[in-house]
């Protein structure tokens, strides 16, 4: 399963320029249009809401907050915890859009793509279980995907009363799935849905869509020259692995979790190809190692496209709330690249189980019938989704798929893009297309005779993707 390094560009690809576009729809107001109390004094009069820090940033104002949560949002009376979210406040006649990259806060101000195009407010959620946003003691079967929902739906319920205009919910990978699930289990809460590059596992135990991906993308020659390299780098596992223990002592990082660092070797050297495509392009193939490199160059490759430390404890310990949910119910890819049978010691080691202490009691949940009623409902019965996927993404080998008769729905493919696919990276149709959509979903009526553009102009602060570590989830 690809999951040593695989899933953190969630919010960093949705944090990017789109294109100049209009100048800004309106200055910021630090109160509601027309007067009244001020913004903050707004949101911290909702109850269970907490300031934790307002950070000055250009035309917003910006909040980091905590919001009183029920442990299970069936037996509310049974406990509660502080989740972590933000708010980009632009003003309250704008639309609002809500993000989550399914994973940790980012306590920095930034702007979402659909932000970004729509000049909106933005809301920012934290996964719950990522700490510092986990129960404590910690219930992880209280873990699921509906309660996590169940979160969103509960912030929107406070916060619509300030934000009175148009919501969109997005999010990219994990923070896309986390926005179909959202969408799924309160329909009626948003006035749209934009998903990034989300994958959807509906059948945890068929992976044929990840082989057929690894056999036809990109091109043949760029496909032998990674799968060379990457057996090399096996190969040489006797060179690598005192490299990453010697490494490893020096930084004080252990491999409790994988078992042992040659363990950590395989973890990450196995993802090593879909690594590449995840965050990398077919032009650049030419710059991958030849097998007959330096067994430094190749150290240094793997490390670049891999990263060493996601096979430490170090690396994996910050998401084991992902990989308890890829093993109890999202599920994830269990592929294992057939070039690498003769030269892999531990069949099967890349599975969420692998990852998670083993004092969390973990099974997958055969019964739960949640991901096959999602992905019936996006086909059958879902409206007001976007969806937005990379062409070469390994990520988008089994997608979401919205039926064509779905109101205002529609998938688009950004040629040649990874995981970092978004809509200023479609074809010139798809993208005018993509954000008419967008800007349908926040109530902004664009002209249908002119092209229609972004509304906010790029700041560098704001618009700046993310640095992340080449982390293989979603």
């Amino acid at each position: 399963m690809r999951k040593t390094l695989r899933w953190v560009l969630s919010s960093a690809m949705l944090i990017g320029t789109v294109g100049v576009g209009s100048t800004p729809a309106g200055a910021v107001t630090g109160a509601p249009s027309g007067g009244g109390t001020d913004i903050k004094d707004r949101i911290l009069a909702v109850p269970g809401m907490s300031l934790i820090e307002e950070k000055p940033v250009d035309g917003y104002r910006f909040f980091v907050l905590e919001y009183k949560q029920p442990v299970d949002h069936r037996h509310p009376g049974k406990g509660t915890f502080k989740q972590r979210i933000s708010i980009l406040h632009r003003d309250t006649n704008r639309p609002t859009v809500f993000y989550t990259g399914g994973y940790n806060l980012n306590t920095s101000p930034s702007r979402s793509e659909p932000t970004q195009l729509t000049d909106g407010n933005q809301v920012s959620m934290e996964y719950r279980f990522f700490t510092p946003s986990r129960p404590d003691p910690a219930d992880w079967s209280k873990l699921t995907i509906w309660q996590a929902a169940s979160d969103q739906h509960r912030i929107y319920q406070a916060l619509k009363k300030i934000y009175g205009k148009n919501w969109i919910a997005t999010g990219g990978s994990k923070g896309g799935m986390t926005a179909t699930y959202y969408r799924r289990f309160y329909p009626q809460d948003m006035d749209g849905t934009v998903p990034y590059v989300a994958p959807n596992d509906v059948r945890n135990d068929e992976d044929s869509a990840y082989y057929r991906f690894f056999k036809n993308v990109g091109t043949k020659e760029c496909r032998d020259r990674l799968n060379s390299v990457q057996h090399e780098i096996f190969e040489r596992r006797g060179e690598m692995v005192p490299r990453i223990k010697k490494w490893a002592k020096e930084n004080d990082y252990t491999f409790k979790l994988a078992g042992s660092a040659d363990k950590a070797f395989e973890l990450v050297a196995q993802d090593l190809v879909w690594g590449y495509w995840q965050y990398h392009l077919l032009k650049d193939c030419d710059q991958v190692p030849s097998p007959d490199a330096s067994t430094d160059t190749l150290y240094k490759w793997a490390d670049e496209v891999g990263g060493w430390s996601a096979g430490t404890d170090q690396g994996m310990t910050p998401y084991v709330p992902y990989y308890y949910q890829a093993g109890t119910q999202m599920g994830s890819p269990d592929y294992e690249e057939p070039l690498l049978d003769d030269v892999r010691r531990y069949p099967g080691l890349n599975v969420p189980r692998t990852y998670v202490p083993r004092d969390i009691p973990m099974t997958f949940n055969k019964h739960d019938k949640a991901m096959r009623d999602i992905d019936r409902w996006v086909r059958h019965n879902s409206s007001q989704m976007l969806y937005i996927y990379g062409e070469n993404d390994p990520w988008g080998a089994e997608p979401f798929r919205p039926g064509r008769h779905n109101k205002d729905t529609a998938v688009f493919w950004a040629p040649d893009q990874n995981h970092g696919a978004k809509i200023a990276t479609l074809e010139e149709k798809d993208r005018v297309a993509a954000t008419r959509m967008v800007m349908k979903f926040a109530g902004l009526k664009p002209d249908p005779d002119i092209k229609p553009q972004r509304l906010t102009t790029y700041d560098k602060k704001l618009d700046k993707p993310e640095k992340q570590s080449q982390t293989l989830r979603p």
